[in-house]
């Protein structure tokens, strides 16, 4: 499933236009974007967690020439999946 597609079933589901669903997902995804990005957590309870962790400056190795090369510290956005979801994902490949 892609945006669109997205778009298209948040229309469907809410008896919305596409282009009303298009601006809601875009705010929803604006906001949990601006918050993880300002290092804030986003918990939608039953669905799962955004977060922003950091990941230490380490040595890795080119893999063409097995040059050794450093890279920097960074921080990345993260989720971790909520119980509900698990579950839900877990029925479905049964």
């Amino acid at each position: 499933m892609n945006k669109t597609d997205l778009i298209a079933r948040v229309s469907a589901d809410a008896g919305i236009s596409k282009r009303e669903a298009n601006e809601a997902v875009d705010a929803v995804l604006g906001a949990i974007q601006g918050a993880v990005a300002k290092g804030q957590k986003v918990t939608l309870p039953g669905f799962g967690t955004f977060e922003a962790r950091k990941r230490a400056a380490r040595t890795a190795r080119n893999p063409q020439t097995g040059e050794a090369i450093q890279v920097k510290a960074t921080t990345v956005p993260a989720f971790k999946a909520g119980q509900g979801f698990k579950t839900a994902v877990a029925k479905k490949k049964k």
